[in-house]
């Protein structure tokens, strides 16, 4: 209902960048230049300077971004409460997670939302837990599930649930062999991590500091930004990894891989993410509720190496 010109000159103020503005609105970099150029226009101002392929916010263009967030906001409050008058639970909700999350955990939660709730329609977006965050305090999301706390003062974070994290290797591998690894013994094998940016990379990378390992030492073969890709590699015997025990419970099944457990143990919490603002949906609330008082995601720790 807003206007549409006022919507994508805020994306653009937020992401400072016309190119991420136009992936996240699923437009073209030209409509969504022609349509920052039109408010200009209508204000009769600059409302971004650009210089050597950067943008910034001109003094205009601070001042309008105050005023965006907030008629976006109330606009987003008004069609909410106006549908809430019929007093169903409906309407799009706009889900960000992270990988192991998104593909090990959500779909049978979802699943079991959509029952209770038939006119909801959830959206999914899948990527590490640093773009899910800056997506959620971006307004772009409404929630978010991630594999680390987050670090934004403006988002409510709370903890849904616990995952553990293995060492995995390939069944002929010597460390295959041991009851336990320690981190100094991982550190001193080929070792393939996450990509920068992965909750679960930020998660290991502190694991090792903590128990005396510098980053440096690690004996570093590859980083891979893909969860499937780990494995595959080291399946092929390229090298140990660490990863949580409930993405590799049917490699561990078929014996295509082999899991340690670490010691000491690396338990993370997951978490839940979401903007502070005072006003929550009756959809927003119906799903935190849900997840909160589920304990679907915990089930997904009763897996047996």
């Amino acid at each position: 209902m807003a206007d549409r010109r006022l919507q994508v000159f805020f994306t653009v103020a937020k992401q400072l960048s016309f190119t991420k503005a136009a992936e996240l609105l699923f437009m073209t970099q030209p409509a969504v230049t022609f349509q920052v150029k039109q408010l200009e226009e209508h204000f009769n101002t600059r409302l971004f300077e650009r210089s050597h392929g950067k943008i910034t916010l001109t003094p205009a263009g601070e001042l309008a971004l105050d005023y965006a967030e907030r008629i976006l906001n109330m606009t987003a409050e008004m069609e909410a409460r106006i549908s809430e008058l019929t007093g169903q639970v409906s309407g799009p909700l706009l889900i960000g997670a992270s990988t192991t999350i998104a593909e090990y955990m959500l779909p049978r939660l979802l699943g079991d939302f959509k029952r209770k709730h038939p006119e909801t329609q959830a959206r999914l977006t899948v990527a590490n837990s640093e773009t899910i965050e800056h997506k959620v305090a971006d307004h772009t999301l409404d929630l978010g599930l991630i594999e680390s706390p987050s670090h934004n003062p403006n988002l409510v974070t709370k903890v849904c649930c616990e995952d553990e994290l293995v060492m995995i290797c390939a069944p002929h591998s010597e460390l295959a062999r041991l009851n336990l690894v320690t981190p100094a013994q991982v550190a001193s094998h080929p070792y393939i991590s996450r990509e920068s940016g992965s909750g679960t990379r930020e998660c290991i990378d502190d694991y090792f500091r903590l128990n005396g390992v510098n980053l440096d030492e690690l004996n570093l073969v590859m980083e891979l930004g893909s969860r499937e890709a780990i494995k595959g590699a080291v399946s092929a015997g390229l090298g140990g990894a660490i990863v949580s025990v409930t993405t590799v419970a049917k490699e561990l099944q078929l014996g295509e891989l082999s899991a340690v457990p670490l010691d000491p143990p690396l338990r993370r919490q997951l978490s839940l993410v979401y903007p502070q603002e005072k006003f929550r949906s009756k959809l927003l609330q119906a799903f935190l509720d849900f997840i909160e008082s589920s304990s679907l995601i915990r089930d997904q720790n009763n897996l047996v190496l």
